[in-house]
This record gives structure tokens, sequence and C-alpha cells, in this order.
């Protein structure tokens, strides 16, 4: 029988916790695509559905990486639904001694969602994870609209971001 979750670092999956009453931030779980994970990240960037092969596929790879990706929920407790999540990976660099940096990803609260903290929640869940498992650094990219929830959280704007798509 497969773990419900991917196992996380014991900071992270001390307990879910419970963002004000209405919502408990957890790991991602293998239920969650029914729970409407995929119409979340959909919210964030054009995605089309997942089968459930290939979300248990991707779903296994990651929870082979243990503590050094971990994606977080938050779900509502009372529908059970999806209402955000994000993703932190760390990189282990041969730089500052082999030390390690978070790379925080996928960030999305669901539209009818916001303006409730529960992004704030999550990204500081997300940055304790990265600390607790060492790393010297957080990092992330965003858009120029979401540089200010981003410093609320407590990042600084920092050198230039560029891309290379394929």
């Amino acid at each position: 029988m497969e773990p419900p979750h991917a196992p996380v670092a014991a900071e992270a999956s001390a307990g879910a916790e419970v963002a004000g009453d209405a919502y408990i931030i957890r790991p991602l779980d293998l239920a969650d695509l029914s729970k409407g994970f995929c119409e979340l990240l959909a919210q964030l960037s054009p995605s089309p559905p997942l089968s459930e092969e290939a979300f248990r596929a991707r779903f296994a790879e990651l929870a082979a990486l243990g503590a050094d990706h971990l994606v977080l929920v938050a779900e509502e407790v009372a529908t059970g639904r999806l209402a955000a999540a994000g993703a932190v990976m760390v990189e282990r660099k041969f730089i500052r001694r082999c030390g390690l940096v978070g790379h925080l990803e996928d960030v999305v609260v669901d539209a009818a969602a916001r303006g409730r903290g529960l992004g704030e929640r999550l990204v500081r869940r997300l940055v304790e994870h990265a600390r607790g498992r060492g790393c010297y650094k957080v990092i992330l990219n965003c858009t120029t609209e979401l540089k200010g929830f981003y410093a609320k959280c407590g990042f600084e704007e920092k050198n230039v971001q560029m891309g290379l798509y394929f």
C-alpha cells in the first residue's frame, strides 16, 4: 500500500497547521488530485488536467526526493477543496561550502480565497522548511504585480531574472 503523502522533514510534517479555522495547511496527498489540485495550478499557468496515472507517477518521483522537495496545500475544512498550493525545492551547491538553496515555486491561491492570508501562511511554512533543511537563502521568480506580496513575506528584490523557454 502506498503512503498517503510524500515523506517530509519533521519540521514540515509535525502536523498540519490550521490557518484560521477554515483551512489546514499540509503536505500534498495522493487524494489531492480529486480535490482540485490541477485546477488550482491552472490558475497560475495554463495547464491541462493530468491523468491519475501521470499524477501518481510524478508524485512518486517527488516523494523519492524526500525532504528536498516539499509541496504544501491549504485545504478548506468545510468543503475538502484545495484553496492554495506551493512548493520548495532544495538545490545542493558547491559554492558556500556545499551550501543549500531553497527555490520557491508554483505558489498559487484560488481566486475565491485570496485576501485571507493563506498565501502568506503557505510561503512562511515553505521558508521554514528550507531554513530547517539548512538553506542559506530562499529564492523565487515572480511577476511585477506580486512583488508587494513577497515583500510582505520578507523577500527583497535582487538581481535580474532571465529565462530561456523551449
